[in-house]
């Protein structure tokens, strides 16, 4: 109750335009929100400036959060909805796209060395590298379905496209997941 009491005096400086109100609850929310936006963008200069962005909104429209949800989930669907507007600007829709070579490969060098990475980190790590590597359109839908917890209606609604597609290219990415690790990382235990 009383962090609750605290995150509502840190969101109402917030709307007051504090900017110490507003570097708290950035640095409050920063990490979770870097690794919402690492699972849409392939590098991290474009996921800092993609959550920099989000966070913008974010101030801009603290006024209209009521405390009924959790925050953190309001400011999470801003940051998401951010990233995937950043990818429609980068190309002019790629969520309508179906072509494996969209798929990128990475080089050995960019392989996750296994040998300082303990099984689970090491499992977790290798999942998030695999997902970067799928294409714009699959990554997008692939992160909204599993790890944002979107229906299909849902995602189709949020990128302009049909259920159809939406179920196409996730079941496309989990075969490209599963085709870049049985290439890349053949030692892991499934």
């Amino acid at each position: 109750m009383e962090n609750q009491d605290h995150l509502r005096e840190i969101v109402e400086g917030c709307i007051r335009g504090e900017r110490r109100s507003q570097e708290a609850l950035f640095k409050q929310f920063y990490g979770k929100m870097m690794v919402v936006c690492m699972r849409y963008m392939t590098d991290r200069d474009t996921a800092q400036e993609v959550l920099q962005e989000a966070f913008l909104k974010v101030f801009d429209k603290l006024d209209v959060f009521d405390f009924k949800g959790s925050l953190e989930g309001w400011i999470r669907r801003i940051v998401a909805n951010t990233a995937i507007d950043a990818l429609r600007k980068a190309k002019r829709n790629p969520f309508l796209s179906d072509q494996d070579t969209d798929f990128k490969q990475a080089g050995r060098d960019e392989l996750v060395e296994r040998e300082e990475l303990d099984t689970i980190d090491l499992k977790a790590e290798i999942a998030m590298e695999a997902i970067s590597k799928l294409s714009p359109a699959y990554r997008t839908v692939f992160n909204l379905f599993v790890l944002e917890d979107c229906s299909h209606k849902e995602i189709a609604e949020l990128l302009g496209i049909s259920e159809g597609t939406s179920k196409s290219n996730l079941a496309k990415a989990k075969m490209n997941l599963q085709r870049i690790l049985n290439e890349k990382f053949v030692n892991i235990d499934r």
